[in-house]
């Protein structure tokens, strides 16, 4: 019939893939709330570092993982595979070592140095990774070569910001950071993969769904990196928090700001680096 292909075009985008998707954030969001009660009935089990540890592992894994698998994609010869993953991997791994030393050693803590080292920890690699990522033509190639959805959907780990909302429940967090840091790192993370599926639509409507969570997730960062400067004691503090509250600068919770949060950002670059690639490979 004159009429088919249309249809079954339609039928895909507009069925088939919705539902993978319902499906996914239905799953995530019931995760994210198992996770978040265990945070808020079991206080011992952030304490002892363990799910740190454990969402750490699963991330570099994953990235380490999901770079050999798109080198593999490239038309680098393997020697150049070879160089290109551990150019990368070397410095990721000391940067993770680092931080991970530091912080079980306090460097992070307040008053622990004169200079302000959880705000270098966080923007200096972005400052240095970024223009790497964004100019280097080995990087530019395994992007064409990786499926643009790897970048997205890997970021499902954000759910795990929900202990922020459950610090905020129990009391010990200020909602005025973990209420906006909180929420928009879940939010990020359940649609992660919804926006992975609509990007691998191919459509319009799904490159601009990913770009548009790429830079939901940025401005998440954006929000709790700045009213944490401003809330934390140092130099850049306007707001002092009433209470108690659990030690965000001490091992394991200062691995999120001083680790995750600039891998994080170096991701979404590397993503919309990567759709606007895309972008221009078809315009062209």
């Amino acid at each position: 019939m004159k009429g088919m292909p249309m249809s079954t075009e339609t039928l895909s985008a507009g069925v088939v893939a919705p539902h993978p998707a319902r499906l996914s954030l239905i799953s995530a969001a019931l995760f994210t709330s198992l996770w978040s009660w265990l945070i808020y009935a079991v206080p011992a089990l952030p304490e002892s570092g363990l799910p740190a540890l454990g969402v750490r592992l699963m991330t570099y894994g994953l990235l380490a993982l999901g770079l050999w698998l798109g080198l593999e994609r490239s038309s680098l010869t393997p020697k150049q595979r070879q160089a290109t993953w551990l150019s990368i991997m070397i410095p990721f791994t000391l940067w993770a070592t680092l931080a991970w030393t530091a912080a079980i050693d306090g460097a992070f803590r307040a008053g622990a140095s004169p200079l302000p080292l959880l705000p270098a920890a966080i923007l200096l690699p972005v400052i240095v990774g970024a223009p790497v990522l964004l100019l280097s033509k080995r990087i530019g190639r395994l992007l064409d070569a990786m499926p643009a959805t790897w970048l997205i959907a890997l970021q499902l780990y954000r759910v795990f910001g929900s202990q922020w909302l459950a610090y905020w429940l129990g009391g010990t967090l200020p909602g005025l950071w973990a209420l906006p840091a909180g929420t928009g790192d879940v939010l990020t993370g359940l649609f992660a993969v919804p926006a992975a599926i609509a990007l691998a639509s191919g459509t319009a409507e799904g490159r601009r769904a990913a770009m548009l969570w790429n830079v939901f997730g940025l401005a998440d960062f954006a929000v709790a990196i700045t009213l944490g400067m401003i809330m934390s004691p140092g130099p850049f503090q306007l707001i002092v928090p009433q209470g108690a509250s659990v030690a965000i600068d001490s091992f394991p919770n200062v691995l999120t700001p001083a680790f995750v949060v600039p891998s994080s950002i170096l991701l979404h670059v590397l993503s919309l680096r990567q759709l606007f690639r895309r972008n221009e490979a078809k315009t062209t």
